[in-house]
């Protein structure tokens, strides 16, 4: 979503408003606190995400003898 709006920002050659210069922080702000929120999600599901991947490791480990 992030993305296609930098696009649509981009593509326009004028800009007929006025953006108010504490804008620009706000969008940062969101930007770090997605982020900031996607790697606590990251953290809090570690051990999953880790226990999925090495069932499969074993699994392929198990087939292969």
């Amino acid at each position: 979503m992030t993305i296609c709006l930098l696009l649509i920002l981009i593509s326009y050659d004028y800009a007929h408003s006025y953006i108010d210069p504490s804008t620009g922080s706000y969008i940062i702000q969101i930007m770090i606190a997605g982020l900031l929120g996607a790697l606590y999600a990251l953290k809090s599901y570690w051990r999953q995400i880790k226990a999925f991947f090495s069932k499969k490791s074993e699994e392929t480990k198990e087939d292969s003898n």
